[in-house]
């Protein structure tokens, strides 16, 4: 038997997952943060979480997907054969994105987990683009993600945050989540604003509109992931195994080629520009101003060496811009490596139930 046979044989014989208890149809998600200088701030969202066949189809390498007797949680694993992933079974006009996940626990040096929405695999040349990525961790070192905006194929304008973890994200499931509507982007960390997109209408086709789908995947990125490519993968200790739980898909759902979306999406439009995740109240906004100055360590809008004139949707805070260099780095020995594109997995989907299918492509910055 060679090693992929008895590898797959292994993943199929681990134990089955902890069933999810108590955890109904529609789920009230509550994150509480302690932030210091600010009370315990508390943010609740009422939203549907779905199962995985209700939600997702595969995207690559099957053999390395595992999913809980419930379908409500789904594992991602890595192995020196494949990385795995997988994608939404439609595709949203607008909608709000999230799931529960915890990371890989050990040696996770070169490994990328990353949570995205793109439409890559319909508009290879002109795709819209946004992405939380987790990048690969150093045993004893805070954890560090990043943010990223893309529209219309500007993939030479990458909008790159990058910040540090205050917790553990291998020790416990946290929740994060992407909100997109026609007027702003969020990004959430248990509910917490990190980031936020107002639709500058100077972007013009940098703001991300055409319908997109979700991705979730984990892959070897050694060549550039942690400490600029100096720590690798070590399959010593595969199986890496991310764990993805509470499926949030709330959007309208569309026909990418149809050259005009249905008039039904107008009100599921405005019926989501009105939930309350769809906005930061002015605790939410303490809560972000918070973690930006203590967490962030990379932002494109103070980056002078790249954009001498910040784009036209970047907000510039006083006490933001006096952290970073003129390289939108911290003044701090950190280093900055850019956005790296990887490899493609290749997988078929449904759609809506109508029998439309097309190769998929997982390309994320």
């Amino acid at each position: 038997m060679d090693y992929l046979t008895q590898y797959s044989s292994l993943t199929r014989s681990l134990p089955p997952l902890v069933l999810l208890v108590f955890l109904s149809i529609t789920t009230t998600i509550t994150a509480t943060t302690t932030i210091p200088a600010l009370r315990t701030t508390t943010t609740t969202f009422n939203v549907t979480a779905l199962t995985f066949s209700e939600s997702y189809s595969p995207l690559f390498s099957e053999f390395n997907i595992q999913r809980s007797p419930d379908d409500k949680t789904v594992r991602l694993l890595l192995s020196r054969f494949s990385g795995s992933g997988i994608i939404s079974s439609d595709y949203y006009n607008y909608g709000f994105f999230s799931a529960s996940i915890k990371m890989p626990s050990e040696h996770t040096a070169g490994i990328v987990v990353a949570f995205y929405t793109s439409n890559v695999d319909t508009f290879e040349r002109n795709h819209d683009e946004l992405d939380i990525e987790f990048l690969g961790n150093t045993n004893g070192k805070p954890w560090r993600f990043q943010t990223n905006m893309y529209g219309n194929g500007s993939v030479s304008r990458g909008r790159e945050e990058r910040y540090r973890m205050w917790f553990d994200p291998s020790k416990d499931s946290h929740r994060y989540s992407i909100l997109w509507n026609p007027k702003r982007i969020i990004f959430y960390v248990d509910n917490v604003p990190i980031r936020e997109v107002i639709h500058n209408p100077s972007m013009r086709g940098d703001y991300p509109s055409k319908p997109m789908s979700i991705y979730a995947t984990i892959w070897d990125a050694s060549s550039w992931a942690t400490n600029g490519g100096r720590e690798k993968v070590n399959y010593q200790f595969e199986p890496f195994v991310t764990e993805f739980t509470d499926l949030v898909l709330e959007g309208c759902i569309v026909d990418p080629n149809e050259q005009i979306l249905s008039t039904n999406c107008t009100d599921r439009i405005e019926t989501l520009i009105a939930k309350d995740y769809s906005s930061i109240s002015s605790e939410g906004y303490k809560s972000m101003k918070w973690f930006r100055e203590n967490h962030m360590y990379y932002s494109y809008c103070y980056d002078n060496i790249r954009y001498p004139v910040p784009p036209p949707e970047c907000v510039i805070v006083s006490s933001e811009r006096d952290m970073f260099k003129t390289t939108g780095r911290l003044r701090e020995k950190f280093k900055f490596n850019g956005s790296h594109r990887h490899h493609r997995g290749r997988s078929s989907r449904r759609r809506n139930n109508r029998g439309v299918a097309s190769d998929q492509k997982n390309d994320v910055m």
